[in-house]
């Protein structure tokens, strides 16, 4: 099955009793039993829900794997990957990914006793040495937001394996249409289900996908005693969206390059960070290990001036000033006060993350009015 007939048909059966060709919203909490654990595979919907059910499947066929977990939000499936840990384990992290990615590993969890590697994963082969006896887990992003990085999954999946420890990936830039990590080695991907996959800034979710029974099990188990699990309706609304992701996903990369390109070109423009660009660090690994180069942009501007950068900000118009990304709609981002303002100053510069870089979001509008958003908000 090609990946736009999965993103249509994966998952979803026409409901048995009515013959309905959507997934109904089972609006329940509970289910009846004809006699004490004697039930139809549901009993309560923090543990299951036939909408949820079909929405995890969905999700895991785009990405190639065999068990789909969904969340109440990325961060609830990221909690739930940290949660497989104990207290004096270790996790070697890219040193560029979202911020409240950060703000949960260090204000959270390290408090616990886990300890997290911040690491420059351009060269996987700063990898080997942050890794010891305590590493368990090897969390990347991959195009990293904000700065756009490449980092070699197949790579970082060999190191991983070579020392027994499991590869995480966040495949929220990118998305199953552009790239799928467990065919590259990845044992978990996780998705912020909130942005592409939805794509259309009206749910918040995250997702895990893995193929490992026993680690589907162990997840299984924390979403069931967590309770961190997304309601029917906000399913029903994904599988909605899902079934048009390959479309979205083929204009956010076409609008992408133009935006690109266009912002190169631009004299107030300094920098622009886009892996589809030949010079862009890593783009032959991108090249190879993704179908396309995203919707997802940041640059930054002459003279690193953060109230100009809020001014360009202020004076667009479809380009919405917002957190969040990969909706239909543009959208502007200034990291270092919205999205990554957990990081720290010194952080943020270590990794080019300036006071004048903004994000896009490119949505799927009429490329030519975007650039014509840009040049009224540049000047």
């Amino acid at each position: 099955m090609k990946f736009g007939t999965k993103a249509i048909h994966a998952g979803v059966e026409p409901d048995p009793s009515t013959g309905a060709i959507m997934t109904p919203i089972f609006q329940t909490s509970t289910y009846v039993q004809a006699s004490p654990g004697n039930h139809k595979g549901f009993e309560y919907s923090r543990t299951q829900n036939p909408t949820r059910s079909a929405l995890q499947k969905s999700i895991a066929a785009l990405e190639g794997g065999k068990h789909g977990l969904c969340y109440s939000s990325g961060l609830a499936a990221i909690d739930a990957v940290i949660k497989l840990l104990n207290q004096g384990d270790e996790v070697i992290v890219t040193n560029d990914l979202y911020g409240g990615t950060y703000r949960l590993f260090t204000k959270i969890y390290a408090k616990f006793g886990i300890k997290f590697h911040f690491v420059d994963m351009e060269d996987i082969a700063n990898i080997e040495s942050y890794i010891t006896d305590k590493t368990k887990l090897l969390w990347l992003e991959t195009p990293t937001n904000p700065m756009m990085n490449i980092i070699d999954i197949a790579g970082a999946a060999s190191i991983a394996k070579k020392h027994s420890i499991r590869l995480a990936v966040d495949n929220t830039f990118a998305t199953p249409y552009l790239q799928q990590p467990l065919e590259l080695g990845a044992d978990i991907v996780m998705h912020s289900v909130t942005k592409y996959l939805g794509g259309h800034s009206d749910v918040i979710m995250g997702a895990l996908v893995v193929n490992d029974d026993q680690l589907a099990e162990d997840l299984a188990f924390i979403q069931k005693s967590s309770g961190a699990v997304p309601g029917p309706q906000d399913c029903f609304l994904v599988l909605r969206g899902i079934k048009t992701l390959h479309l979205r996903m083929q204009r956010h990369c076409e609008n992408g390059r133009v935006i690109a390109e266009y912002l190169r070109s631009h004299p107030k423009v300094d920098k622009v960070y886009w892996p589809g660009f030949e010079d862009h660090p890593n783009h032959l690994i991108a090249k190879t290990q993704m179908k396309d180069f995203g919707g997802m942009i940041s640059f930054t501007l002459k003279g690193n001036d953060k109230s100009e950068a809020f001014k360009v900000m202020e004076n667009f118009h479809y380009f919405s000033l917002a957190e969040s990304l990969g909706g239909v709609e543009s959208m502007s981002n200034h990291p270092a006060s919205m999205t990554h303002a957990s990081v720290p100053f010194d952080e943020r510069q270590k990794i080019g993350l300036v006071d004048s870089l903004i994000r896009l979001s490119v949505g799927i509008e009429d490329v030519e009015d975007l650039i014509g958003d840009l040049k009224m908000a540049l000047g």
